[in-house]
């Protein structure tokens, strides 16, 4: 990581009430619940901790394997409603740190759903956040820390209740919960997008989230100027979303608008050159 983007993290140092300052200072054994591809784990290793990959649950069965072809691992498809308390294996805590992490399902909180909610027995994806809980009531040991991330709707009016009833059950269990919407566009990253964010630390510890700093990119500075064909979304719904866009006005054209040959072909038209990857 860039030293102008390096900031102060959960692994520097968290505070106490009386401004004694904790170190963690033991390897940290992760544990990913709804872990995707592994994003989290990634950005761990950008970060240099010394961390391994402890469990990774993860049900669908292209992001595992992107997960081991990213990390170099080997780790299966799991479902989190068939895991256990004890599957989370924490133990020896006096020589390691436990993290677990659980971005849960967005799918019905984001307002491209269909905004069913997350509430206990619901049968909603996004309700699979009380799987959580019925891990964290089951193993022996709790993790140290907790690291939460999703949609900022997540503690919307709709699903507010919920989401503190959550947060009480976390409390109950010895948790601190710190709580915050962070925005990408404010840590480098020139897009616009916001995400809540919750750590939960287990004991009487403080955590306050990194500054924003200033934005010093445009999306024209990591866009890839020569992309293979075989990465075009070439779907009668991709042509006409683009030429909707620029029929708007919503692609200005300030610049040349430069569309990847090819993109622009429908199903019908494209020949044999380059691949598809439907959305």
């Amino acid at each position: 990581m860039p030293d102008e983007y390096r900031q102060m993290t959960l692994f520097d140092f968290l505070i106490v009430e009386q401004n004694h300052n904790y170190k963690i200072k033991k390897p940290v054994r992760l544990i990913e619940l709804f872990a995707g591809i592994g994003a989290q784990a990634k950005a761990l290793e950008r970060l240099g901790v010394d961390y391994e990959p402890w469990v990774v649950c993860e049900f669908d069965k292209y992001a595992i394997e992107s997960y081991n072809a990213v990390h170099g691992t080997n780790f299966e498809t799991s479902d989190i409603c068939k895991l256990h308390g004890s599957d989370l294996r924490i133990a020896d805590k006096e020589h390691f740190t436990y993290l677990l992490t659980y971005s849960f399902p967005c799918t019905d909180l984001s307002v491209a759903g269909r905004q069913a909610g997350m509430s206990k027995g619901s049968g909603t994806r996004s309700g699979l956040l009380w799987e959580v809980e019925r891990l964290l009531n089951e193993t022996e040991e709790l993790p140290d820390v907790l690291l939460m991330e999703n949609v900022k709707q997540v503690i919307g009016k709709k699903n507010k209740d919920d989401f503190d009833l959550w947060c009480d059950f976390l409390t109950n269990k010895g948790y601190r919960n710190f709580l915050q919407v962070m925005n990408a566009a404010d840590y480098g990253v020139p897009q616009h997008r916001e995400r809540a964010f919750m750590v939960s630390i287990l004991g009487d510890y403080e955590y306050t989230f990194p500054k924003p700093i200033e934005l010093t990119k445009t999306v024209e500075d990591v866009l890839i100027d020569e992309v293979d064909s075989k990465y075009y979304v070439k779907t009668d719904k991709a042509k006409q979303l683009i030429e909707r866009l620029i029929d708007s006005g919503a692609i200005h054209e300030t610049k040349p608008i430069i569309v990847p040959k090819g993109i622009l072909e429908t199903d019908a038209e494209k020949d044999d050159k380059g691949g598809e990857i439907h959305s």
